[in-house]
């Protein structure tokens, strides 16, 4: 009798295929820094054990915002207009207060025409991460300098760069961000733990990735490139995302050694310290690093700063537990009786 070999299919904990994850083929350039991160969002959603029903994504304008195309075809998605992903994912929010929210924005959608968006929606602590695709280039346009080019850098059919680039990071960190990391595209290992961390954290976690165009921005000294990414990337430390929810120690801890750190929402990061005594819950510690690395022209990467949540914008309105986008009509809209007892109320 012929023999047959089954296949063994990998599985998480809700007995889904990294298949019932994934998306339509890129059209982006081959080798850009975009499509490592988008692999790296359908591996992370897949090990949490999120259904894709469970995710919305949400983007603007520009190269990074054609990355939801590449994964999760089966989550709830909207492409809007540059600089305003912060405004839809806000009303997204609202609607569903189940969901998790996945924003992509990329640096010329979130540090030029939507910096105004970014710093508001932490200020008001929208539920989501937000992941910036920072490539210091406006990829989509043929290659303009965009608010995060290093000054000094010369492109071809641009000239040379005479501004100072905006950090995203330190933006996020004065805005009030709860959770702020930085990550390279180039380092899957550390992006996927970063991005496990920042959807199970609670409020806005916002994740600069730095995301090499190979086409309009791949010179050597330029810092969004691959060859300065990973001659100049300083990992802050060692991290792994944990599930468990046991008490543990968070007391200071020696270099080379481990520490595991509670967030919010019950879920843990272990870091290990490597050259940097690195504290990632001292606010001014993370201004410091950001400062430090800005002066001197590198990337730290890692979790930069965490604390304590503070509510959300839908703890703050006192949201019902029934998403409001699963309520008939029939309940939303008052009956005139209703309406009469309201106008009575007011003496009308």
């Amino acid at each position: 009798m012929p023999s047959t070999i089954e296949k063994k299919v990998e599985r998480n904990l809700i007995g889904l295929t990294p298949s019932d994850y994934s998306g339509k083929k890129s059209t982006l350039c081959p080798g850009c820094g975009h499509n490592a991160i988008s692999n790296v969002i359908q591996a992370a959603v897949f090990e949490l054990g999120l259904a894709p029903e469970q995710v919305v994504k949400i983007s603007g304008i520009g190269c990074s915002s054609k990355s939801p195309n590449y994964f999760l075809n089966r989550s709830f998605g909207f492409n809007g207009l540059h600089g305003r992903m912060p405004t839809l994912v806000t009303g997204a929010c609202f609607a569903d207060s189940k969901i998790e929210i996945l924003g992509i924005s990329g640096d010329g959608d979130s540090a030029s025409i939507g910096l105004s968006h970014f710093k508001h929606i932490i200020r008001r602590n929208v539920p989501m991460l937000y992941i910036i695709e920072n490539n210091g280039v406006y990829g989509l346009t043929k290659g303009q300098f965009s608010a995060t080019s290093d000054q000094g850098l010369v492109l071809k059919h641009q000239g040379e760069n005479i501004l100072p680039p905006l950090d995203l990071c330190m933006e996020a960190l004065i805005s009030g961000a709860a959770f702020v990391a930085r990550a390279f595209s180039g380092d899957v290992k550390q992006m996927k733990e970063i991005f496990k961390a920042a959807i199970s954290q609670e409020g806005t976690a916002v994740v600069d990735v730095i995301s090499p165009c190979v086409t309009f921005n791949n010179r050597a000294e330029a810092m969004q490139s691959y060859t300065w990414g990973r001659a100049h990337q300083t990992p802050l430390q060692e991290i792994t995302h944990f599930g468990s929810k046991e008490d543990i120690v968070t007391d200071d801890f020696e270099p080379g050694s481990f520490k595991e750190v509670e967030l919010q929402d019950g879920t843990y990061l272990l870091l290990r310290k490597l050259d940097m005594d690195h504290d990632p819950s001292d606010k001014a510690a993370a201004l410091d690093i950001l400062t430090e690395s800005y002066k001197k022209k590198y990337f730290a990467t890692g979790l930069i700063y965490f604390s304590e949540v503070p509510p959300t914008i839908q703890e703050r309105y006192d949201l019902p537990d029934e998403p409001l986008n699963r309520i008939g009509i029939e309940r939303l809209r008052p009956t005139p009786a209703m309406l009469d007892k309201i106008n009575h109320n007011f003496g009308i």
